[in-house]
Order: structure tokens, then sequence, then C-alpha cells
């Protein structure tokens, strides 16, 4: 097995246990980093897809990574902050059934 595949498969171990943290979590907070693990792990497999080239580093791939996660960053600063005016509003941060509701 050869580094690239090592790397991917860890990848996609990490994915993995992103998304069983994004559908078994019910914390709001919880759910936001279980997607930035995803993303991490999309990235992974972006840099090693894009390895040398002719012996040569290409460079633009890496650039179009960096750009994908700063702005993965800001949608995260975003997100919290959304999350941040939900607890101020509802004075509660997990997600609950409508059902319950009586409205």
């Amino acid at each position: 097995m050869s580094h690239a595949e090592v790397w991917v498969v860890a990848a996609a171990a990490v994915f993995g246990i992103g998304l069983y943290s994004l559908l078994i979590a019910a914390h709001l907070l919880r759910q936001l980093i279980a997607i930035k693990v995803m993303g991490s792990a999309i990235f992974l497999v972006l840099v090693v897809a894009a390895g040398p080239i002719d012996g040569a580093l290409d460079g633009l791939p890496k650039a179009l990574v960096l750009t994908g996660i700063v702005i993965a960053i800001s949608a995260i600063a975003f997100a919290l902050a959304l999350l941040v005016r939900l607890a101020e509003v509802t004075g509660s941060t997990s997600l609950e059934d409508d059902a319950d509701d009586d409205r």
C-alpha cells in the first residue's frame, strides 16, 4: 500500500467518524464540529490527490485547498454566531421535536 493510499484510507476513516457524529449528535455545536471534521477529511483527500506530477509539485491544487480552508473557517464562524443567537433567543442549542409543542 502506497503512502497516498494510506492517507486516503485515513481520510475516509475521519470522514466516517464525522458523519457518525453528525447523525448521532443532537447538540448543534457538536454537529458543527462534526461538519468541520468531515471538511478536514475532504481537504486531506484533495491534497493527497494533487501529488507530484513528473517529480514537480503543482501549487494550484494546494492553493485552492488553502482557499477552501479559509472559507470553511469563515462559514463555521458564521454558524457559531447563529448558534449563539439561537441560544440567546430560545435558551437551548439542542434539537428538539416540534411535536411536543402545543402551538
